[in-house]
């Protein structure tokens, strides 16, 4: 148990790739949140593979102005400007052109990675950057530099997103609402955009493209799972961001294998586990809501049933002209009577008044279904059972049509009354 728990945890190597992949993990997991509600999640993986082009112009720049090899602040700027550039060519293209944001996210961050992949090819004397390295990372190499400038960032992110907390909220929500009581929504999109370019640059040295993506997004992706309010879906987040970087980290070290590659492997599972057990999102719950489900044609067919049969109707009528299965009538009858459709008297159902209102609604569909059929030429035996599937389309605009279409009848081809 020790050499399995404790052990790893007197190394150093493993000790900075904690403590910097927890830092990554809970700012990339709040502001993750908001990427997820907001639909960006695309725009996190454009960023950072967009970034190449800013670090090898960073590198280069340094390197020649400046004669520094793999500078951390120069390669930072660059990123942050590689990442800006990158959003406003992406708001550029959607706004001026049909293409949509989604398409131009593609073709820009694909464009300005290939830049940046051309570019360390042509200096390669000049740069010297490993793009494997760049794309996987090596979160058990963690440089101090590195554990300094992401805890940096992770401040300042972090701040900006609980001091305007409120307005984030809002402008994800209700954009609308927020606009017209004034608040800036446009600036508010560049702002969080500018967060997350943050935090991308700040981690990709660190965790690499695919971890950085897979923090950002997975670990809100859970957390959403579980949470209806945004502040508890965050702290959520954060938590299964930490998990996932801890559970990585030992089984990285137990497996011997690669750390980036274990983290996400791990987040990936604890998601998957997540989506299984959450109980109101989850799958499980999701299953027993279908098994539990009352189809609402049942429900109409047993209300029309009631309403024909015009007084106390036995189980075993209802069982006569409902043509389901024994269990889902039983059901059905259960939910209506706590629904306030049906009272049960001497086993057998009466309608309650908004039973009987719901009753004459598919009724009143079902003859002027009924009534139309007949003006298209459908057989008369055709009638009753083509009106009887056709009814149940709860469109109540159809009903409207239909009846404005054919003069507001009063009767149905049988001569009775249309509720």
């Amino acid at each position: 148990m020790y050499d399995l728990l404790i052990a790893p945890l007197t190394e150093t190597y493993f000790q900075k790739a904690l403590i910097g992949g927890s830092i990554v993990a809970i700012v990339a997991g709040v502001v993750g949140c908001l990427v997820v509600l907001r639909r960006m999640a695309f725009l996190g993986d454009a960023l950072s593979h967009a970034m190449i082009a800013g670090v090898a112009g960073g590198y280069l720049v340094m390197k020649l102005l400046f004669d520094a090899e793999a500078h951390a602040p120069g390669m930072l700027l660059g990123s942050l400007l590689a990442a800006i550039t990158t959003v406003a060519l992406i708001s550029f293209v959607s706004r001026i052109s049909r293409i949509k944001e989604d398409t131009a996210i593609g073709i820009m961050y694909t464009g300005i990675f290939a830049l940046g992949v051309v570019a360390v090819s042509i200096f390669r004397h000049y740069i010297h950057i490993d793009l494997m390295h760049f794309i996987m990372g090596d979160i058990l190499g963690v440089a101090d530099t590195d554990l300094w400038v992401s805890a940096f960032v992770a401040a300042l992110v972090l701040s900006i997103l609980i001091l305007f907390f409120r307005h984030f909220q809002l402008a994800t929500f209700d954009p609308v609402m927020a606009a017209s009581i004034g608040l800036p929504v446009l600036l508010i999109d560049y702002i969080l955009t500018t967060c997350v370019s943050l935090v991308v640059v700040s981690a990709v040295s660190m965790v690499g493209v695919i971890l950085v993506v897979g923090l950002l997004i997975t670990p809100a992706a859970t957390a959403y799972l579980l949470s209806d309010r945004l502040d508890r879906m965050m702290c959520l987040a954060a938590l299964f961001g930490v998990t996932s970087v801890v559970g990585g980290l030992y089984l990285c070290v137990w497996l011997d294998s690669a750390g980036g590659g274990a983290i996400m492997l791990f987040c990936t599972l604890q998601f998957l586990v997540v989506l299984t057990v959450a109980p109101k999102y989850g799958l499980f719950a999701r299953w027993l809501r279908l098994r539990n489900l009352v189809p609402q044609q049942v429900i109409e067919d047993i209300l029309t049933t009631v309403l024909r049969f015009g007084k106390r109707t036995p189980i075993a009528v209802i069982r006569q002209y409902v043509v389901h299965g024994s269990k889902s009538i039983q059901k059905a009858l259960q939910r209506m009577v706590q629904d306030g459709l049906l009272i049960t008297e001497n086993e057998g159902y009466h309608l309650t008044e908004k039973g009987e209102k719901e009753a004459n609604k598919v009724l009143r569909a079902h003859r002027l279904w009924e009534a139309y059929l007949e003006t298209i030429g459908t057989p008369e035996d055709q009638l009753h059972p083509t009106a009887h599937h056709l009814e149940h389309i709860s469109d109540g605009n159809t009903v409207d049509y239909l009846d404005e279409k054919l003069g507001n009848p009063v009767q149905d081809p049988h001569g009775k009354s249309i509720p």
